[in-house]
């Protein structure tokens, strides 16, 4: 996101992302006490709009803005949350805030439930401005503490794979598995399942629809899963984390039902590759991207391998851990980078 001051108190964001839907520029007035944004039309803009509504500090001056951006939209790798992101540290630099990192992401998740109509939860914003280069982050939901986990091994890499499919159920399905988790959180006598165990699950079973057992089970599961891959990435033991990112699809096709057809194909196909350490689908689900672990020496054999077995069309990106947002001043312009 690149910009600069304009002295009229209006806004003017432009974006050069080509499945955003038209117009690509949109112009209003900076918020003000008495005159507040609302979300409309063109839905990109709102995921901005957002932003600048519950910025932390203010009153914002006017300024003109573009944005720019190779993170695939819709493909779950966090494309909104790097979108809030970059937007307020832009923000940032025209109205510095306190600097409290915690709620910065706070705010841009506020922006998505209440602009763009997503009830997401905080790790797609955590990540976006807490990343730091070379480190996977361990993100406590609860206490929204932050732990950085040490991911700089040169025999590693990290292999994502889009599947360029993205079905209908995206947007819908994600609040209503968020509803189902509620409910099931509701029955077991529980703030949330994080309280909860695999114990407490099965003794409440006759409570809960089959739906809603399977929902649960999943998300009890994948939290011991989550904490148990932290030590692993701790260890380098690398061959359990991959174990465990199996397992993680396995639960999120079968008792979550997120998982498509497509993803599926991706994941079978990267774990007949020897040096393959896991695979499996990520971000909302039916369709978008997988995220693999494997070997540096089994890349090329993977990527070759993966894209002779796929029915469809699959892009490939290797990637390494790296900052969130920052930014890069420019001659008499701010630029982001998320």
């Amino acid at each position: 996101m690149v910009g600069s001051l304009r002295q009229d108190g209006m806004i003017s964001i432009t974006t050069t992302a080509e499945e955003a839907e038209e117009p690509k520029r949109v112009q209003f007035p900076a918020p003000t006490e008495g005159n507040t944004l609302r979300p409309g039309e063109p839905h990109w803009a709102n995921y901005v709009k957002g932003v600048i509504q519950h910025y932390r500090a203010g009153p914002l001056p006017g300024f003109n803005a573009v944005i720019a951006s190779n993170v695939p939209l819709g493909g779950g790798l966090s494309s909104s949350a790097s979108l809030e992101v970059a937007t307020y540290t832009f923000l940032q630099q025209l109205c510095p805030d306190d600097g409290d990192l915690v709620a910065k992401a706070l705010a841009c998740q506020k922006a998505e439930h209440t602009f763009a109509g997503m009830p997401c939860g905080i790790m797609d914003q955590f990540i976006s401005v807490m990343g730091k280069e070379g480190h996977a982050l361990l993100i406590d939901c609860r206490s929204l503490e932050t732990f950085l986990l040490p991911l700089t091994d040169p025999s590693l890499v990290v292999l994502i794979t889009n599947s360029n499919v993205r079905h209908a159920l995206t947007g819908s399905e994600y609040p209503t598995r968020r509803r189902q988790c509620e409910e099931a959180a509701k029955a077991l006598g529980k703030a949330s399942l994080r309280e909860a165990c695999l114990a407490d699950l099965e003794a409440a079973r006759a409570l809960l629809s089959e739906e809603a057992y399977r929902r649960a089970r999943h998300v009890i599961g994948e939290i011991e899963r989550t904490s148990q891959a932290a030590r692993a990435l701790q260890a380098r033991d690398y061959r359990t984390f991959g174990r465990l990112m199996v397992e993680s699809h396995n639960s999120l096709r079968d008792d979550y039902e997120v998982s498509c057809p497509e993803l599926d194909e991706l994941v079978a196909a990267a774990l007949e590759v020897s040096g393959v350490y896991g695979s499996r689908m990520t971000g909302g689900g039916f369709g978008g991207c997988t995220v693999t672990l494997l070997d540096a020496g089994a890349a090329e054999e993977a990527l070759q391998h993966i894209k002779e077995k796929y029915n469809g069309t699959a892009t490939f990106y290797f990637t390494t851990p790296s900052d969130g947002a920052k930014a890069q001043p420019l001659e008499g312009v701010t630029s982001l980078s998320a």
